[in-house]
């Protein structure tokens, strides 16, 4: 298993969240490239590359939040899962809801993993580093990817 570098997709509108993830990847000297989506329309654009993302990639992994202004978390995993050529991208639900609903809702638009965020910022940190370490290190994702 060798570790490779990937590409996230962080789709977050609370700033200080974002912050978070970006320190806690940089305290881990993680050298993945991060792009950040502040709302699921801009996510959606990011990933049918429209407008000021067309040169952008399509990411390895998407970091999803639920709860985002313009179109929700579940509506953007919904049409990622429907897309023939994004519905390959594992998407890692990570969100302050601990709601059975929300999870339920996830799991049927076929997240991949559904992760709460701890309010600890430590275990916040451990948080990113083992996704960052299972999907950079342990997953093995189809050829081509």
């Amino acid at each position: 298993m060798t570790p490779h570098l990937l590409t996230f997709l962080l789709v977050e509108d609370d700033d200080n969240h974002a912050h978070l993830v970006m320190r806690s990847l940089k305290k881990a000297r993680v050298q993945n490239q991060v792009f950040r989506a502040a709302d699921g329309a801009e996510a959606l654009a990011f990933l049918r590359r429209e407008g000021e993302h067309a040169d952008k990639p399509h990411p390895d992994v998407i970091l999803l939040d639920l709860k985002l202004p313009k179109i929700s978390g579940h509506e953007v995993l919904a049409s990622i899962k429907q897309d023939e050529q994004l519905r390959v991208i594992p998407v890692v639900v990570m969100t302050t809801s601990d709601a059975e609903s929300d999870r339920a809702k996830a799991y049927e638009y076929h997240a991949n993993s559904y992760v709460v965020k701890p309010v600890d910022f430590e275990r916040f940190r451990q948080l990113v580093n083992d996704l960052c370490l299972y999907w950079g290190v342990w997953n093995e994702p189809p050829e081509g990817n």
